[in-house]
């Protein structure tokens, strides 16, 4: 890496919120290894003091902002305090999410909401955010963490699902207005599949057996790796995981059939064996990292991949297309002196 571009670096400055724990935390190590400025936003002030020390031992300078993404004040708030701090903002990662595992007919008006709230328009307040202060610079980049679910819904997170949905639909509404506009202002999504984060020991859930991710699950670095390279790399979508890009082609075929396996699978697959236990906190209305930190990974590190093929593949295409010239020329090669052997 030149001189040149480990200044750039240096002088990142990346806003990521839901940074306390699983993915967001892990993006938030990813920029660090850059020596990025990472403003951490959540609402958990203990999981936010766990990661800036992270932050900061990866080689990054943290700055830590409580706060509530669905609070459109708040996050303008704490734009304004990375600023005045950090300076111009150059990256911001939406990230923040919440859930309920839940059979719609038993949801709560007021879950619906704040999930919601939490995981669409905690988006939405984040991009306009982010927007206010990058569209007069004309420079800078959005990251929408994503999730296949944008595309295949599953049954007992409805809220979440149509969250992602909505998340999908904002942001190229968006897109198309900054093209319109000419703007170099950039925003991305990342598409994720299955991930071993500490939410499934805190999402509320009315399952009768503790909640999982439905395999196969992938470890948050992948997905902080990804990111980190959209950063360089800002396309239109990233697809993770080979899972992701099944369910995604899947759906455009075949979504009646996805439908009918869902319907029979797709309870069993988001529950482990263990019976769950409904008297343990949930962090949908309250942080519940105050008494521990609960870092990046979940309870499924025997289960997680650390790596993913097809990304590397969708990551290097030069490599895939070095090694179909290569196949060419072989069979060239081959079929020249086959003939000349006749």
């Amino acid at each position: 890496m030149s001189k040149e571009m480990q200044k750039k670096k240096k002088e990142e400055v990346v806003v990521v919120t839901g940074a306390s724990a699983g993915v967001g935390r892990a993006v938030a190590h990813g920029f660090a290894k850059r020596g990025a400025k990472v403003a951490l936003l959540a609402r958990g002030r203990e999981g936010l003091e766990h990661a800036a020390r992270e932050v900061e031992e990866l080689g990054g300078t943290a700055l830590i902002l409580p706060t509530d993404v669905a609070d459109a004040n708040q996050v303008q708030v704490a734009a304004e305090k990375v600023e005045e701090t950090f300076g111009p903002i150059d990256i911001w990662v939406n990230d923040a999410m919440a859930s309920v595992f839940s059979p719609f007919k038993e949801m709560q008006p007021e879950e619906f909401k704040r999930v919601t709230e939490v995981a669409y328009l905690g988006y939405v307040y984040g991009t306009m955010a982010a927007l206010h202060r990058m569209l007069p610079r004309d420079r800078g980049l959005i990251i929408q963490i994503g999730s296949a679910l944008a595309y295949r819904s599953i049954p007992l997170q409805s809220a979440y699902c149509g969250a992602k949905h909505a998340i999908a639909g904002f942001t190229d509404s968006l897109r198309c207005e900054l093209l319109h506009d000419k703007s170099n202002v950039k925003i991305t999504m990342a598409q994720l599949p299955a991930v071993n984060t500490p939410q499934f020991s805190w999402v509320k859930s009315r399952l009768p057996h503790k909640a999982q991710p439905v395999p196969p699950i992938y470890q948050p670095e992948v997905i902080a790796d990804a990111v980190v390279w959209l950063a360089d790399h800002p396309r239109r979508e990233l697809f993770i995981g080979m899972s992701s890009v099944k369910a995604i082609q899947a759906n455009k075929i075949v979504p009646g059939l996805l439908d009918l396996y869902l319907a029979k699978t797709g309870y069993q697959s988001q529950q482990t064996e263990e019976e769950a236990d409904h008297k343990r906190p949930n962090n949908l209305w309250h942080p519940v990292d105050e008494k521990q930190d609960h870092g990046t990974h979940g309870a499924f590190d025997q289960k997680a991949k650390d790596t993913s093929l097809q990304l590397w593949l969708d990551l290097h295409p030069g490599v895939i297309a070095l090694a179909g010239a290569g196949l060419v020329g072989l069979v060239g090669v081959g079929t020249t002196l086959w003939r000349r052997s006749r």
